[in-house]
């Protein structure tokens, strides 16, 4: 059985379970973990808040989505704009950026397999 997360930071699935890396204090995050467990789809929920990314995880989850380390910042997020103005980082720097303020990574994000989704919906925990 795989987990998703081992002591490398390098990030493997399964076909069997849907691993969710979510905001617990996030509203879209709660929803979709809720929304997975009622359903009963199996899944490995990873509190960003709690468990910290590394730099290799981060880059990996924004490879599995197709777009950029800058894509993965919510750039609309309060704390993201109180702190920081329309910034010209390296992806070095905007991996730091989420390492120090996980908060304001696009979550959730979730894997199975091969696949990998953002939530925009928690309705969308199913595609996957």
């Amino acid at each position: 059985m795989a987990r998703s997360v081992n002591n490398k930071g390098v990030i493997s699935t399964s076909d069997r379970q849907i691993t969710l890396y979510y905001n617990s204090r996030s509203q879209r995050g709660k929803q979709a973990l809720a929304y997975a467990q009622t359903h009963g789809l199996p899944i490995e929920e990873i509190d960003i808040l709690k468990t910290p990314l590394t730099g290799t995880q981060i880059t990996e989850l924004a490879s599995r989505l197709s777009i950029n380390i800058k894509e993965m910042v919510n750039q609309k997020h309060y704390k993201y704009r109180r702190k920081f103005t329309s910034q010209c980082f390296s992806s070095e720097d905007w991996i730091t950026v989420i390492q120090n303020h996980p908060e304001i990574m696009k979550q959730p994000i979730a894997l199975r397999g091969d696949r990998t989704i953002l939530v925009e919906t928690p309705t969308d925990i199913i595609r996957i």
